[in-house]
């Protein structure tokens, strides 16, 4: 191996972009937040090269099933940055994660995070953490470790990527799906709180490369700014629907992400059985409007790109509803039933039919 020039300064870590200290910094101001997203099965802290999980609390359980899953926030990171926002897109994160472990009617454990960036500056990231842990408390799981990456040279000095990893268990005998749904289940939609963590590639085309709005634009329709709008973290359900398990019968749930209502819940309904979605029993967020209209976008596509007001599905016994429908009241969480199972026909092509307009 050569020797380097007399006089020429070698070559450092720091120089080649990383700073190992800034990334000390950021796991100290994120200790706070950390603890706080914990469960009594959690061994040890933040800190080590991975992190524990007492297995022994599965005893209880006769035959558990491990879920797990994994996600992003996709573009939605990029307004995160713009605004200089950073501690409600963990929220997002932990939504995207959770509600799907939640599906199979998994209870949600514990979640790791990845968290990439050009540069660290710590605050930030410790902000992006502290929405994390805050989104893992609201989950009923627990933040039990993670990595920031600093990517210099690949990222800008702002600009950032995170993503996640949950595991949930479930009682073999109870897990949640297509083979328990029957003809006459009554569809139960759960409202979202907005566009939740999808579909924001059209929304960022329509609203600023289309309508060259900006982010501090006021819009009377949403009350607030479209930046706040946009923000808005996802709803998570996972504690919700677990409470939905326990006060009477599931026979399956349905996370509306990417795809939309239909292909999401088309996912859960067995060969045979039509689920029949009537739109007028809902009306959509303003946002959803405003998206169609600046972009000219046709019903259909945002259907199949945007949640259009409903973030999951539970489909449950007719004889069901009224106990879901007020355990759903009871936790805040707004519910009615959009639906139902019927038998798929000629008539009912296909696993599901979205029928009617939406109610004004």
């Amino acid at each position: 191996m050569s020797e380097p020039s007399p006089g020429a300064a070698g070559s450092t870590y720091a120089s080649a972009g990383v700073d190992i200290e800034a990334g000390d910094r950021a796991v100290e101001l994120m200790k706070e937040w950390v603890k706080k997203a914990t469960r009594p099965e959690v061994v040890g802290g933040l800190g080590g090269f991975s992190g524990l999980f007492d297995a022994s609390a599965l005893k209880r359980y006769e035959r558990p099933l491990l879920a797990s899953a994994t996600d992003g926030v996709g573009t939605k990171v990029d307004l995160a940055r713009r605004m200089g926002v950073y501690d409600t897109i963990g929220h997002d994160l932990v939504g995207m994660v959770v509600d799907d472990l939640v599906v199979c009617g998994a209870e949600p454990l514990f979640m790791t995070d990845y968290i990439c960036v050009g540069k660290v500056h710590p605050e930030r990231v410790a902000a992006i953490v502290k929405g994390i842990a805050e989104g893992c408390t609201l989950a009923g799981c627990a933040l039990v470790g993670g990595e920031t990456a600093e990517h210099p040279g690949l990222l800008g000095a702002d600009e950032f990527d995170v993503a996640g990893a949950g595991t949930g268990v479930v009682e073999a005998d109870r897990v949640l799906g297509a083979d328990r749904i029957r003809t006459g289940d009554a569809v139960i939609a759960m409202e979202s709180s907005g566009l939740h963590s999808n579909g924001y590639s059209l929304v960022r085309h329509v609203l600023f490369e289309r309508a060259g709005w900006s982010l501090d634009r006021e819009v009377p329709e949403l009350g607030r700014t479209l930046g706040e709008e946009l923000l808005e973290p996802t709803r998570i359900y996972s504690l919700d629907c677990l409470a939905l398990t326990r006060t009477t019968e599931v026979h399956a749930f349905s996370h509306i992400t990417g795809g939309g209502l239909a292909n999401n819940l088309a996912r859960v309904i067995p060969d045979g059985l039509h689920a029949r979605v009537d739109r007028s029993t809902w009306t959509p967020g303003p946002v959803f409007g405003l998206v169609g209209t600046a972009g000219s976008v046709e019903r259909a596509e945002l259907e199949k790109t945007l949640n259009m007001g409903v973030g999951m599905i539970a489909v449950v016994p007719g004889e069901s509803v009224d106990v879901a429908l007020a355990t759903l009241a009871d936790r805040g969480v707004g519910a009615w039933v959009s639906g139902e199972i019927v038998e798929r026909t000629a008539e009912h092509a296909g696993a599901v039919s979205m029928i009617g307009d939406y109610a004004s």
